[in-house]
């Protein structure tokens, strides 16, 4: 099954965008995987934080397909430990969908709409980190829970 990263708009810190490209290429060892961009709202800066989040969720919702299993990556979502997580996506590996996607919203986070059509929502901590930064968190416990599933050495054992 393919997983696919979706993110709004691009990155902009080149830091940023080498650590997510490094963590892109490990994943594809162990499974087809895809960052998609979304393109920004076209005149996102005129709107309230309340009607760009519900353009950014049109948008998403939009480019979902009916197989798709949606996981919304969302502050107020299910934390997991690293294992945990793992164990999640195993799971979640072994459903009949085509694809596993995963999105990140933009800024102001994600429409109550787009939280409603979730298979899942998955907080990466209870902290609040920039829609920039958790893509980068986020490449790195897919990778992560990849070497746990495959029973590769993990530093915390």
């Amino acid at each position: 099954m393919k997983i696919e990263l979706w993110q709004i708009g691009k990155s902009a810190d080149k830091w940023l965008l080498q650590g997510i490209a490094e963590y892109e290429q490990r994943l594809k060892r162990y499974n087809p995987f895809e960052i998609v961009t979304l393109p920004e709202v076209k005149g996102g800066h005129r709107l309230s934080s309340e009607q760009l989040m519900e353009k950014e969720a049109e948008l998403v919702l939009s480019r979902l397909q009916p197989g798709d299993f949606f996981v919304l990556l969302d502050e107020n979502g299910q934390g997991y430990t690293s294992r945990k997580f793992a164990r999640q996506l195993e799971q979640w590996l072994q459903y009949s969908a085509k694809r596993i996607i995963f999105v990140v919203a933009g800024a102001w986070g994600a429409a109550p709409v787009l939280k409603l059509r979730a298979n899942a929502l998955v907080s990466l901590s209870p902290m609040t980190f920039s829609h920039q930064m958790v893509r980068l968190f986020f490449v790195e416990q897919l990778y992560r829970a990849f070497t746990i599933m495959r029973g590769q050495p993990y530093h915390n054992d």
